[in-house]
């Protein structure tokens, strides 16, 4: 199968399409999940910290037998990590973890703790070599800003909440003064009914000869996010990919926009980042 990829705003071509791994178990279910994506063409994966599978990520890379560099991996920091040295430390502890020679994409993974010394670290570990790009994942609010205007090095992605209903087109306009990208974490709107069932998406699945959630993640591509969808069935990893023999019209892309409500799926206040998730490490 065949995949697209968009250039970042530092020359890396990035698979647009890519698998997710939130809340797979460590060892066998992630390994092979990932092995049969990357059998089938998927050549971007999207771990984190905070998800505890980065080893069998890593695993699922060396054990490919494709070349390293023809696979991008994306992982996150955990706001326990944030901080001048800290971060860093976090980096090195990340890199032995997945064993494959470096990052392609690094995030800080919520808008909470130190990170601004923070995003200091993940500049220094670029001009290292140990990352080739760095961004955002949940940064909605003015921190965006200042973590943008103060950076250096401006963020390549922020990965957000994404998906028919809540298509970000605000944020999309905040960003693209500083050529980021958006990502789309929940792109089929966490599998709801009603988002899938909508009948636009079914009278495009019947024209195309497709499903409804093909449909959805067509629209994702030509909207130009980058999403990855998670599964760990080899039919659901295999149909999801199967989205680049066909093309949506402009009117049929237009039609789905009017679908965009402002209606999220998961709410989470600053407020709330900051009394949950600072405290909390993952382990080692």
């Amino acid at each position: 199968m065949d995949q697209a990829y968009l250039t970042l705003n530092n020359g890396a071509k990035i698979p647009q399409f890519g698998m997710g791994v939130y809340m797979v178990p460590e060892g066998e279910p992630t390994k092979q999940a990932c092995l049969e994506a990357l059998r089938l063409g998927y050549r971007h994966i999207d771990t984190a910290h905070a998800y505890q599978n980065e080893r069998s990520v890593g695993a699922a890379v060396r054990e490919s037998g494709i070349p390293r560099e023809e696979i991008w991996v994306t992982s996150k920091l955990w706001p326990s990590e944030y901080g001048e040295g800290k971060t860093m430390a976090g980096i090195d502890k990340m890199l032995a973890r997945l064993n494959i020679g470096y990052i392609d994409l690094l995030l800080l993974h919520q808008q909470v703790g130190d990170y601004m010394d923070a995003w200091k670290d993940m500049e220094r570990a670029v001009s290292q070599g140990k990352v080739r790009a760095i961004g955002l994942s949940n940064f909605e609010s003015g921190r965006l800003e200042e973590v943008c205007e103060a950076a250096d090095i401006k963020p390549a992605v922020l990965q957000v909440e994404c998906h028919p209903y809540f298509q970000q087109e605000a944020l999309k306009q905040r960003v693209a003064p500083y050529g980021t990208a958006i990502e789309s974490w929940y792109p089929l709107g966490h599998g709801d009914p009603g988002l899938i069932q909508q009948p636009i998406f079914t009278e495009l699945a019947k024209k195309y000869g497709k499903t409804n959630v093909q449909i959805i993640l067509r629209w994702h591509i030509q909207a130009g996010n980058i999403i990855f969808p998670k599964s760990t069935n080899p039919a659901h990893i295999r149909d999801n990919f199967d989205i680049f023999d066909f093309a949506l019209s402009d009117a049929e892309m237009q039609e789905i926009r009017k679908l965009d409500s402002g209606k999220r799926f998961y709410v989470s206040t600053l407020e709330e980042q900051e009394k949950n998730f600072a405290a909390w490490s993952p382990a080692d």
